[in-house]
Order: C-alpha cells, then sequence, then structure tokens
C-alpha cells in the first residue's frame, strides 16, 4: 500500500462540524481530505453540537489561541418542562415540571438576570478534558470528577422563538460558556426545568458559519476535482488575527525581525501587531511602550 504523502500547507478552513462526531475526529477528517502534515482545530464542539469549527492548517496553528479566546455565538432550542442526566437530548429524562404558564414577558426577565459576568461549572457531559480523556466519556462510565468552576460572560440572549414547550435562542458569549449549562441554569429560575434540544455554533470571532463548508461538500469535491482544489477554500493565516494593527516593514527591518533582533519603529503601536514585509506577512510581533519591537510568533514560509 502507497503511503499517503502529506503536504505542508498552510490556511484556516471554516468547517460545519455535523452531529454525531468529536472536534477532533473532525479535524482529522479534515486532515485528510486535504494531505495536511499539521492541523488542530480552535475550540471543542460537544459531540451532539454541530457549527463552526474552524481548522487551522500548517502554521496557523501557531495562533490557533486567538480563536480559543475568542467569543462565540450560538443557536440553541431548549426543551421546557424537562430535566435529562446529560443536560441535552442524548440523556434520560430524570424531573418534569409544569411551563405552561410561561409567557415572552416572564422569560424575557429571566434571560435577563443571566447576562453579565458569571461563574460556571462545565458539565460531566461536556468535552473538557481530565488527564487527557474528554469529560463526557468519564460520565457514561459512571464517573464523575471535581472541575473548578470558571468565570464566563453572556454579552446578549435573545429569543427567536418562544411556542409552547420550546425556546429557541441566540447566544452571545465569552470562551469556555456552556450552554447546556446555562439552559439548565434558565430552566431551573423559570421554574420547570428546561435541557438542551438542539445546538450549533453559529459564530467565532469574526468567523460566521455562513461561510463554512460541510464534510460531504468537501468529500464530493475532493473526488470529482482532486484533493488540491480543496485548498482554494483556505483562508489565508493572518485573517486569524484581523483584531490586531497592522505594522508595515521595510525588507531591511523585516529581515532583522526575522533573525530575532529588536529594532525600533516609531508608529505610536504598543502590545501585539501584525507584521508585513513589503512582499507578505510576518506573524505577531510586539511592541513595548519604548517604541520597540520585537518578534512574538513568526511564521515559516517552505
Amino acid at each position: 500500500m502507497n503511503k499517503v504523502q502529506r503536504e505542508k500547507i498552510n490556511g484556516v478552513l471554516l468547517l460545519d462540524k455535523p452531529v454525531g462526531i468529536s472536534s477532533s475526529k473532525a479535524c482529522l477528517i479534515a486532515k485528510k481530505l486535504f494531505h495536511a502534515d499539521k492541523a488542530g482545530h480552535t475550540g471543542s464542539l460537544d459531540v451532539l453540537a454541530s457549527g463552526l469549527l474552524p481548522i487551522c492548517f500548517g502554521e496557523a496553528t501557531k495562533f490557533s489561541q486567538v480563536l480559543l479566546e475568542a467569543d462565540k455565538c450560538y443557536y440553541t432550542i431548549a426543551k421546557l418542562g424537562a430535566k435529562t442526566t446529560t443536560g441535552d437530548a442524548e440523556g434520560e429524562i430524570i424531573a418534569t415540571g409544569d411551563c405552561s404558564t410561561l409567557n415572552l414577558s416572564l422569560i424575557q426577565k429571566v434571560l435577563a438576570k443571566f447576562l453579565g459576568e458569571t461563574e460556571q461549572t462545565p458539565s460531566m457531559y461536556s468535552a473538557l478534558k481530565y488527564h487527557g480523556q474528554p469529560l463526557y466519556k468519564l460520565a457514561r462510565q459512571g464517573i464523575e470528577v471535581a472541575r473548578a468552576a470558571r468565570k464566563i460572560i453572556i454579552y446578549e440572549i435573545t429569543v427567536s422563538r418562544f411556542h409552547q414547550d420550546e425556546l429557541e435562542l441566540l447566544v452571545h458569549c465569552s470562551k469556555g460558556t456552556y450552554i447546556r449549562n446555562l439552559i439548565e441554569d434558565i430552566g431551573e429560575v423559570l421554574g420547570c426545568f428546561a435541557y438542551v434540544k438542539f445546538l450549533k455554533r453559529i459564530k467565532t470571532g469574526s468567523f460566521s458559519l455562513e461561510y463554512a463548508s460541510k464534510i460531504e461538500s468537501l468529500n464530493a469535491r475532493a473526488e470529482s476535482e482532486g484533493y488540491q482544489v480543496l485548498q482554494q477554500l483556505l483562508l489565508p493565516v493572518d485573517s486569524l488575527l484581523q483584531s490586531y494593527p497592522v505594522l508595515s516593514l521595510t525588507r531591511e527591518e523585516a529581515q532583522r525581525i526575522e533573525f530575532g533582533q529588536k529594532i525600533t519603529v516609531s508608529q505610536g503601536f504598543r502590545g501585539l501587531v501584525r507584521l508585513y514585509s513589503p512582499e507578505r506577512f510576518l506573524g505577531l510581533g510586539e511592541m513595548d511602550e519604548n517604541q520597540c519591537l520585537r518578534a512574538k510568533r513568526l511564521v515559516k514560509y517552505y
């Protein structure tokens, strides 16, 4: 059997992860489809969640932390009137409540209580890892481990639709927010219980689901046109860093930075900046209060 030739490709794929596979599995599938030698995703989605999962290839993996830290937006359907063992539709119902008297006005007042900064303890059925194992795998074995509460921020919760025992929401939140926990907590305050029936991530940082590709479409295109054509779908590495200001360097300055030297640049910046030579994107630099610039993380071109 011939060994598949892996290629050194750089860029970002916006993938629409389907329900039923882990984020790691989705990343591996993308890596194989692109014949890439290096790939990594930018923030786990639970197995039962779908939606936007940016995949970084090659040098883009150096900057994946930017998206791990980025805000997220989710579309979710909450099932009112019941509580499950897992906080989603996969679990067994362990309690029920009456949601027949709820109205939109009351729901919106309750949702407003969840806005702002708070602390949240991850569910045992989340994709968060404990000693390398996803918590949901431990939970399915009946194992529960201590999880530290983490600070999260809920910026906005918008009701898309409310009908009988279903509540559709758009949630804009900080990194590390677990929507199943949020929905369970909302159900508790409403006094009727609730669990996640459906969950889709629609935005990560500045990237939106509408531009994402499905695995089946990638497969079909690779089979009909060859896997190399998939590279046309990749966003450039610096698309991950659009929130940082641009600093353009001369060829001489760029060379010195690439050699690990510090240079003085009078541009009025402070902190992290995107660095460009006259020909290409170089990576991230950091400017101190004295306008001294040093390399923070540079890309390597093959």
